[in-house]
Formats: structure tokens, C-alpha cells, sequence
């Protein structure tokens, strides 16, 4: 009894192992390690970093894989491929010689990113606990931590190995491999799976039946299609939430540091100096996005997870505006604010709320559907390079993406649960 009461707070120990170290040296470890390789194989910066688009490209792209290899093979034998093919991308990394061979290791890095993170993790959470908020909030906090720590994972290997950037791909292949099979060894059967999540779809629906009119927090007692829920405006409206704060975070941290840099050359300011700021806002953006997941995580259950949208993308607004005229320190405080907090929570509402108005049974497909807009997302820098280099200012575009995701705040300001289709 007291085992299988724990159990669901050790897998979400291991899946928040498995998300921290999968974040930290795919996203978090890739830009710092890129220098050193660029350096050795005389590629061109361009060349070098479009190899963040063909991880983010494949990372959206292949969503709906996992989804697919869960109900066909289990989520066991979903994380043990994934992990596999992360581990294969990492040993692609560190055998690079030409372009096309690193940016075939990114792809595969993208694939098994898709495979071990967050689509088989909000699976198995969502199976296991009744009030989801705090659990989501806890592994999502371990991805931004991840975040974080990769750039930190990255200088220490490499420091210990004298610059060696292939040993430090080895290293991440050796403990994908690891941290993935120890989690799929963690995660059991799918029959033990199945019977834990009865019962908490059981307990889930006895608490929405015995819910008040006026209850605080919405959930669904109906368990939806595919089909139905596709059929309803809420979905969508949630699926343009997680591609705002895609399409908003990816651009953020690609060209934000150029983008404050140039402002504050213009400034006056020396460009080391400016440079060394703009770096700093960025890992303040890293701090809030894991402040804002822990405090959502706490929230969750008591409040609305809409009303934690529409505050998300508020910021989110506020924070892009802020960017695009950030050349004052205020300035760069309330980027770095709204667009950490608004990054960092939507996610987790969004996540949430897809399991509020749609239940469970079906989540694994929408989750995956919603993850798909990751591969459009993607285009977010190169929109911005292409407008840079046609206004003279990356400013324009953070004003463009501030507008669209302040259409969405206004659809998730409207936005109601949907109603019970009928049998």
C-alpha cells in the first residue's frame, strides 16, 4: 500500500530527471557548444545555427509519433526508443564532420526529445494523479531548470576535457541512454499503467459529478473524442496559446541578445558591455519561466487554469512590447519579467486545461496535436532575420508577434468551457 501510494511521486522524479537532462543538452547545451565546432569544422555562423531550426523543426514535427508508438508498444517501449534515438543523435553530434551529418544529429535529437519529454510524461502524470496542476508544474519547473543548467553542464565537461566538444556529445549520448532506461525500468507494464489510471479516471469523474455549478476550477465529467473535441472553438484557441509562447520564446532567445546589443551600441554603450547585459536578461527570463511554473503548479488546482492563461499571455504581451524598446534597464526588467512568466506558464495551463475540458483518455492525441505547431514556431528567427535585414531593427517583430499573441489573449479572455457533446 505504501509503495504503491509513493510510486507516482517517484515517476515524477524520474520523468522530471529524464525532461531536465533531456533539456539541458539538447536547447540548453547546443548553442554553447556550437562555437567550438564551428571553430574546428570552419562552418559559417548561418550554416552552424540552422541547425536550432532543424532541432526545433524536427522536435514539433515528430509529435505525432509518440503517440502513436504508446498505444502500439507501451510507454516503456516508447521512452526506450526515444531514448535510443536521442542517444544515436548525440553520437551523430560527436562524430560531425560535414553539415549534413550534424544536421542529421539534430534531427534525431529533435525525434527523441519528442519521444522521452513531455509528451509520454504528461501521459504517465495524467494517468497517475487526480489533481494534475502541481505535478505538471513540478516536471515543467525541471524543464526550465534544465534550461538553465545547460550552459553550465556544457563549460564544466568541457573544461574537464580540455575543450573536447566530442567527448562532451559522448558524455550526453552515455546518460540519454542511462536516464532513459532507468525511467522506462520505473515506469512498468502498460497493464499496471492502464489499472492506475481507472482509477484515477474513476475518482477524477466522482469529484466532477459532485462538483458545484459555481466550482472554482472546471472539469469535465464526459470524456471526449478526438473527433469531438476537434470540433470545438476551445481547442484551438488553446492550440494558438501553446504556439504564441512558441512562437515568442524561441525568438526571445535567439535574437534577443543581438536585438539589446544593437540597442545598446546605439545607446552609447560599449557592445561587451551590452552584450554581457542582454546575456543576463536572458537567464533572468530562465529564472522567472521556472518561478512562474512552480507558483502555477501551486495554483492550478484552486484557480481557474484560463485565468492563468489569460495572465500568461498578458505578460507575454507586455514583455515583447518591452523588448522591441528596451534600451533602458527598467525596460530590460519588464522583457525579462513578462516574457520568463508568460513562457513559463503557459504550458502549464494549456496542459492543464487540455485535460480540464477534454479528460484523459484522449489527451495523448491532443497533447500531441497541440505539439505540432512547435515545427511552425520554428520560423520565428528567421522571420526576424529576414524583417532585421529589411527594417534595419528586430524591434518590428517583436511588435508583430506581441500583436498576435495579444489576439489570443483576447480569444482566452472570452473563452468558456466547452459544452458536453451530445451521445
Amino acid at each position: 500500500m505504501t509503495a504503491s501510494r509513493f510510486r507516482p511521486w517517484l515517476l515524477l522524479a524520474a520523468f522530471s530527471l529524464l525532461l531536465f537532462l533531456i533539456t539541458a543538452s539538447t536547447y540548453g547545451s547546443l548553442g554553447v557548444v556550437l562555437p567550438a565546432m564551428i571553430g574546428e569544422l570552419n562552418w559559417s555562423f548561418e550554416k552552424a545555427f540552422l541547425g536550432f531550426s532543424v532541432l526545433g523543426v524536427f522536435t514539433g514535427a515528430s509529435s505525432w509519433l509518440p503517440a502513436i508508438l504508446i498505444r502500439r508498444i507501451g510507454v516503456r517501449g516508447t521512452l526506450l526508443v526515444g531514448a535510443a534515438v536521442l542517444a544515436g543523435g548525440f553520437v551523430g553530434l560527436a562524430n560531425a564532420e560535414s553539415l549534413v551529418s550534424y544536421y542529421v544529429g539534430a534531427a534525431a535529437c529533435g525525434v527523441g526529445f519528442q519521444m522521452a519529454a513531455l509528451i509520454p510524461g504528461t501521459h504517465v502524470l495524467s494517468s497517475l494523479f487526480r489533481e494534475r496542476a502541481l505535478p505538471f508544474g513540478l516536471y515543467f519547473t525541471f524543464g526550465s531548470l534544465g534550461g538553465a543548467a545547460g550552459p553550465w553542464m556544457v563549460l564544466t565537461l568541457m573544461d574537464a576535457s580540455g575543450g573536447d566538444w566530442r567527448a562532451f556529445w559522448i558524455v550526453q549520448a552515455v546518460l540519454a541512454a542511462a536516464v532513459g532506461g532507468l525511467c522506462a525500468l520505473m515506469v512498468g507494464g502498460s497493464q499496471w499503467l492502464a489499472a492506475a489510471a481507472r482509477e484515477v479516471d474513476v475518482e477524477v469523474e466522482q469529484a466532477a459529478r459532485q462538483a458545484p455549478a459555481n466550482a472554482r476550477v472546471y472539469r469535465t465529467a464526459h470524456e471526449w473524442t478526438v473527433r469531438q473535441a476537434l470540433r470545438t472553438p476551445q481547442f484551438y484557441i488553446l492550440v494558438a496559446a501553446y504556439f504564441s509562447h512558441l512562437l515568442a520564446g524561441v525568438t526571445v532567445a535567439s535574437v534577443s541578445v543581438s536585438h539589446l546589443t544593437e540597442i545598446g551600441v546605439a545607446a552609447g554603450v560599449a557592445a561587451v558591455a551590452a552584450g554581457a547585459l542582454a546575456a543576463k536578461m536572458l537567464s533572468l527570463e530562465a529564472l522567472m519561466q521556472t518561478l512562474a511554473r512552480l507558483a502555477g503548479g501551486a495554483l492550478g488546482d484552486r484557480v481557474d487554469p484560463r485565468w492563468l492563461l489569460v495572465f500568461a499571455q498578458a505578460m507575454l504581451v507586455i514583455g515583447l512590447l518591452a523588448l522591441a524598446k528596451a534600451a533602458t534597464p527598467a525596460l530590460m526588467l519588464v522583457y525579462a519579467i513578462g516574457t520568463g512568466v508568460g513562457f513559463g506558464l503557459t504550458v502549464l495551463a494549456v496542459t492543464v486545461l487540455l485535460l480540464n475540458y477534454y479528460g484523459r483518455q484522449s489527451n495523448l492525441e491532443l497533447f500531441s496535436l497541440t505539439c505540432l505547431v512547435g515545427a511552425v514556431s520554428a520560423a520565428g528567427p528567421f522571420i526576424a532575420g529576414a524583417m532585421r535585414d529589411r527594417l534595419g531593427s528586430f524591434a518590428p517583430t517583436f511588435e508583430l508577434f506581441a500583436a498576435v499573441t495579444a489576439v489570443v489573449f483576447v480569444a482566452v479572455l472570452a473563452m468558456r468551457p466547452p459544452r458536453t457533446p451530445i451521445a
